[in-house]
């Protein structure tokens, strides 16, 4: 029997800010409501770019432009029951659009809320991960790189 391979999970993550306030899903994990970006994985097929426009409109009905990537961050979990499992996140920022109130939120999420960096910092243990707090804070201390700094080459057709 071949050995499984490890492979990270590549995710992306949306930050848009309004008014000094932030979009924020509150979605159901195993451990409960958590608060996140709005973020997921990155699917056969798609560029990082089509990913975090994907993942931010089916989970807040916002449309998203990205206009700049905030970073690239790297974790690992250990989960009871079963091996860790690394990630590899993209974070980008950009403008969000009017939400679309015909369209349904993905199963996931509760909920889409608005929060200032300040109110997310107050309640750390609610953040789905450490990630969400220091994208944040990249994102205040002004990171940003140029879309094209992640090169995308020849994807393929999706399947």
């Amino acid at each position: 029997m071949k050995p499984e391979t490890w492979l990270p999970h590549v995710t992306v993550a949306a930050i848009v800010e309004r008014d000094g306030r932030f979009l924020l899903v509150e979605e159901h994990t195993a451990s409960g409501l958590r608060l996140n970006q709005p973020a997921g994985h990155l699917e056969e097929g798609e560029t990082l770019l089509e990913a975090v426009v994907r993942e931010t409109l089916e989970e807040t009905s916002h449309p998203f432009a990205p206009e700049a990537l905030v970073g690239m961050y790297m974790t690992h979990f250990e989960l009871p029951a079963r091996e860790g499992t690394t990630y590899l996140r993209f974070t980008y920022c950009g403008a969000g659009g009017e939400p679309d109130p015909a369209r349904a939120l993905d199963p996931d999420i509760a909920r889409t809320l608005w929060m200032s960096a300040e109110e997310l910092r107050a309640c750390p243990e609610r953040h789905r991960t450490p990630l969400v707090m220091q994208c944040i804070d990249d994102y205040l201390a002004g990171r940003r790189f140029p879309l094209d700094f992640v090169h995308t080459h020849s994807v393929g057709p999706r399947r």
